[in-house]
């Protein structure tokens, strides 16, 4: 329990720190009023005063906020360093920036993992890397480091050859010869079929390769993930607008036993989920729904093109609507996360 709620303040503290410090250093670049920068909500714990800046911690670590000047439209005295009285290029500027630092951070994350921790690819030969409990293969008998030999006598040189000779075989007996330390071994096992993939498997997965890129492949290299991921994300998002895939929503509570679950098996799968979780966050912010910094920017948008921002009323409602949508989502996810 307190690793789970040490690795989700980490999560959730490392994601929002830098998607307000992109919102804060835009605002600041553009010569915007900053009153506060808060990591959290509810009472504050501490607070220090940099300049006219108020830098604050608070109580709940479940987000955060910039305190901008006139952002709301009401902050005359601010005069013109102003959100509302800045140029709409300026303010596209700090609305975008949050989401931008949340692509921006897995970018650093990966290559952290990457240059200290090695790039870690699934090994083409037939040694088992793992197995997976109360399944055919433990039950067998084999375990890790364990190098399949033959299959009802036909030879394994190769993971693909071993998959392709169980996925068709559920029901069947399969002997199964096998090196451990060097010493020829059997057993026999039926593979299970499983629903999910499809095609019958044993239990097992595949030992890995690591890798040590230098500094700039290792840069390539996180770069490259993080375009990939976040393209799969965009078509997965894309899939469930039109229908066709379900959303499996989870909210903060399903987050954060996902960090203690993940923390468990130590820092570097926490850091990876961390920046899978950053793009995650970065796409959904930038979704054209009131209350997001999606649904803001569409307002800019709008502004831009007219000549003149939306009434006050207009902007009042989008946003009203907004926050209705956001909490029943958040609603459901919630439920989700109770019931599982």
């Amino acid at each position: 329990m307190l690793l789970t709620i040490i690795a989700a303040v980490f999560v959730f503290g490392l994601l929002v720190l830098v998607h307000e410090l992109g919102h804060f250093a835009t605002a600041k670049m553009t010569n915007m009023r900053v009153d506060e920068f808060a990591i959290g909500f509810g009472p504050k714990i501490i607070g220090v005063r940099y300049g006219e800046t108020l830098y604050s911690l608070r109580a709940i670590p479940l987000g955060g906020y910039n305190k901008i000047a006139g952002m709301d439209g009401a902050d005359d005295e601010a005069g013109d360093r102003a959100y509302s009285a800045k140029p709409v290029t300026a303010r596209m500027l700090v609305i975008l920036a949050g989401s931008f630092m949340n692509f921006f951070l897995p970018v650093l994350l990966f290559f952290g993992i990457n240059f200290f921790s090695g790039v870690h690819y699934p090994s083409a030969e037939p040694m088992i890397g793992g197995v997976i409990d109360h399944k055919p293969a433990e039950r067998a008998g084999l375990l890790a480091g364990d190098r399949i030999v033959r299959i009802d006598g036909q030879s394994i040189d190769s993971w693909q050859s071993l998959v392709a000779v169980m996925q068709d075989g559920g029901g069947r007996v399969f002997k199964v010869e096998f090196e451990r330390g060097g010493e020829p071994m059997a057993t026999s096992l039926i593979p299970e079929y499983d629903e999910a993939e499809k095609r019958s498997m044993i239990g097992i997965v595949s030992s890995v390769t690591t890798l040590h890129p230098g500094f700039g492949e290792s840069l390539q290299l996180a770069a490259d993930k993080t375009l990939v991921t976040l393209r799969q994300m965009i078509d997965a998002l894309g899939r469930i607008i039109v229908g066709g895939s379900t959303a499996d929503l989870a909210g903060p509570l399903g987050v954060a036993q996902m960090a203690g679950e993940v923390a468990q098996t130590g820092m570097v799968p926490l850091l990876h989920f961390a920046a899978m979780l950053s793009i995650n966050l970065g796409l959904v912010n930038l979704l054209p729904i009131p209350a997001l910094d999606g649904g803001h920017f569409v307002s800019l948008l709008i502004e831009a093109v007219r000549g003149r921002p939306l009434s006050p009323k207009a902007l009042q409602y989008a946003q009203l609507i907004g926050f209705v949508l956001l909490m029943s989502l958040m609603l459901v996810a919630t439920m989700n996360d109770i019931s599982r």
